[in-house]
């Protein structure tokens, strides 16, 4: 399965894993690149320190390629000046286009991703440089750009633009990634199955109830879980935060039950807020069940938690079965 994008990547496996908030760290994504796929890494928001301490971190633990995630909306030129210092090998650019990043990124020699939510995005993504796109759709976990649903959203990117594209939202088996390749992308962005592997670094209570949700079990929020992070709209698993806020009848900002309670604690002591955009990482103290647990629509098929290389393999695997089995019938 040596697509375009597997070269561009030099990789084996066309399967990226999400940056995931904190969720996603060095373990995680050094796994995914060590197993022939290509690991993304969030660092956004963070002190520019501890962005140098992790990405030499990841450098540790793998050789392969992997690429450092940005968010548009938050200050990000010192964050990119450190992964072009660094010599990371690629970005992935999400929440807005900025052919400016996009521009300095590439001029620095790094390969540039670039999350979209429609095809005119990806037309503008490309032309301002980006080597690849992201088409996110509707039913991704975690903060979604656009309001596209994947089966939809693909094929319009695809036909727009000529760079690779990467299919993201509600892929979670080989199955997904099989209909992903024949909707035209050249690779799949995998998150919510990442959330139950091994390396990821999640709350028990977090990764139990990704185990034990069904497809109906999510909720796109245009501004629920704002504070920290706000007009950013999101998926995340059914709570009692939510549910309580639905029975209320969706009250706006300011008027929602229970707002600015603290219902935790970080593992560093830091206040959790009840609405706050926050992943409850392992140490966390409080209702965990009550914060924001990201996870897109494909969650009824994580079943199980695995290293992060073998739900890599086993997609990976399953994808080639599906494809071949279609040939078969023909």
């Amino acid at each position: 399965m040596r697509s375009a994008l597997c070269k561009l990547l030099n990789i084996e496996k066309p399967i990226l894993s999400a940056p995931m908030g904190g969720a996603a760290g060095p373990d995680l994504v050094a796994a995914v690149c060590n197993a022939g796929g290509f690991g993304v890494i969030p660092l956004w928001g963070k002190p520019i320190d501890e962005v140098k301490a992790t990405i030499a971190r990841v450098q540790r633990l793998t050789p392969r390629n992997f690429a450092v995630n940005l968010n548009m909306s938050f200050p990000y030129e010192e964050h990119l000046a450190a992964c072009i210092e660094a010599g990371v090998f690629g970005v992935s650019l999400f929440w807005g286009l900025e052919p400016a990043a996009i521009k300095t990124a590439k001029t620095a020699g790094l390969v540039v991703m670039v999350s979209v939510g429609s095809a005119a995005e990806a037309s503008i993504a490309e032309e301002a440089g980006a080597d690849i796109i992201v088409a996110q759709g509707w039913e991704a976990g975690g903060h979604v750009w656009g309001r596209v649903a994947t089966m939809a959203l693909v094929p319009a990117v695809v036909d727009a633009v000529k760079v690779p594209v990467v299919a993201a939202g509600g892929i979670a088996d080989g199955r997904g990634m099989a209909a992903a390749l024949m909707l035209g992308a050249s690779g799949v962005w995998v998150g919510t199955r990442f959330l139950a592997s091994d390396e990821a670094t999640v709350h028990d209570t977090y990764q139990r109830s990704i185990l034990a949700a069904s497809e109906d079990q999510t909720g796109w929020y245009e501004e629920l879980y704002d504070v920290a992070w706000p007009d950013a709209p999101h998926r995340t698993l059914l709570n009692s935060t939510s549910q309580s806020w639905l029975d209320a009848g969706s009250p706006a900002i300011g008027t929602r039950p229970n707002e600015n309670e603290v219902i935790g604690r970080s593992p560093t002591g830091e206040s959790v807020m009840r609405y706050q955009s926050y992943t409850p990482l392992p140490g966390t103290t409080g209702d965990i069940e009550a914060m924001s647990l990201w996870a897109g629509q494909g969650v009824s098929l994580v079943r199980k938690t695995m290293p992060a290389a073998e739900i890599v393999e086993e997609i990976h695997q399953e994808a080639l079965r599906a494809l071949r089995s279609i040939r078969t019938d023909l």
